[in-house]
């Protein structure tokens, strides 16, 4: 009877336990506003940074200007992402969102890319923009939308996706992204435009391309 009540208590402690550890972590303060570096052996390093003194905190902490300013989109991609996230806003450190304003010149793109640790809200607010996104493997399922001002799209986290201007004019986009830091992985730099060079062999075979003309890539994309 003895070993049957040990037996029943430990179950009750590991099943408590267990609950308690399946709890979401979430900020044991209000904020941890984000200090390039530490001064004093004490500072609090949270999340990849190092947090400010609560008592230190003012309103710029948590303050961006200028996301009217049109960004320069005079470049071979035709468009502009004007970053907003923990480098620009130190008070979002620990807080899990971002956004960015997006300019597009007529045809301009922005390539083919990845955010690994956030998933995309995109909000159309002038043109016309054609986005979409592949799903995982097997199925590489292509999924397009034309976008109009007013329209929203979504681009879940870590998946291939485009933003397209495929009008006359200029146009202009908000993301919001569910990561203080969401990560960029633009698939054309990153393969060809790697430091140093991914082996032309290695390129050739994976996309079934010439290696005279994988060379050309990575010369341009240097």
């Amino acid at each position: 009877m003895q070993g049957v009540q040990v037996l029943l208590a430990i179950s009750l402690f590991t099943l408590a336990f267990s609950f308690t550890c399946a709890s979401d972590p979430g900020p044991l303060q209000d904020f941890c506003v984000a200090l390039k570096d530490a001064k004093n052996d004490d500072a609090v390093f949270v999340n990849g940074k190092f947090c400010k003194d609560p008592k230190l905190v003012t309103a710029e902490d948590f303050f961006f200007s200028g996301l009217n300013v049109p960004g320069n989109t005079s470049n071979r991609l035709g468009s502009k992402v004007t970053s907003v996230n923990v480098e620009q806003i130190p008070g979002l450190n620990t807080l899990g969102v971002s956004l960015a304003r997006i300019d597009y010149a007529p045809y301009g793109l922005n390539s083919p890319l990845i955010h690994h640790r956030a998933t995309g809200i995109l909000v159309l607010l002038q043109g016309t923009l054609y986005v979409g996104f592949v799903t995982s493997n097997p199925d590489n399922r292509l999924i397009t939308k034309v976008l109009y001002p007013g329209d929203v799209f979504v681009f879940p986290a870590g998946l291939i996706h485009f933003h397209f201007n495929i009008g006359k004019t200029n146009a202009v986009a908000i993301t919001g992204l569910s990561s203080q830091n969401p990560g960029v992985i633009t698939i054309a730099n990153s393969v060809f435009g790697s430091n140093p060079h991914i082996n032309p062999d290695v390129l050739s075979k994976a996309f079934q391309l010439d290696k005279n003309l994988v060379a050309n890539l990575q010369s341009r994309l240097w």
